[in-house]
């Protein structure tokens, strides 16, 4: 049965990361061929192409997503844009995002305090998060490749 995924875009090929280069892999793409492929990129959308890199750190209100220009918290447009892709896109069956992204990673997003000291590899991102509150499957790209 043909399923659709929502997967990062990154993935695919799309020059959507912080620096404009992409993530494209080639094998998860061969294994998900026939499917209903549906990219997202809150990062893009929200911050624009390049952008300074963000990290997920935990703050007294919660895990948040810092600028590392900046220090600003940026998770709310990031948090606005999966609940309007999530609500936009309802037949989603799979969510395959990009591990250690702040955004995407499944369960390897990166972790730090306030003073930036590692704290967890094993997040999950904001975007993902969404995911998961929604009960969609979701695993990380890595692993995805790893049990097709």
């Amino acid at each position: 049965m043909k399923k659709s995924i929502a997967i990062s875009a990154c993935l695919l090929g799309e020059k959507c990361r912080y620096d404009a280069n992409d993530n494209k892999n080639e094998r998860l793409l061969k294994a998900l061929d026939g499917h209903k492929l549906i990219a997202f990129c809150p990062e893009a959308e929200a911050f624009g192409i390049p952008r300074a890199t963000m990290d997920l750190v935990q703050t007294p209100v919660g895990k948040r997503a810092i600028s590392n220009k900046t220090n600003k918290d940026l998770s709310k447009p990031i948090e606005e844009y999966a609940k309007i892709f999530f609500d936009s896109h309802l037949d989603i069956d799979l969510f395959i995002g990009k591990e250690r992204s702040p955004s995407c990673g499944v369960t390897s997003a990166r972790l730090y305090d306030e003073m930036k000291n590692l704290i967890s590899s094993k997040e999950t991102g904001l975007m993902a998060k969404e995911a998961k509150n929604r009960k969609i499957t979701c695993i990380d790209a890595e692993k995805f490749i790893g049990i097709s």
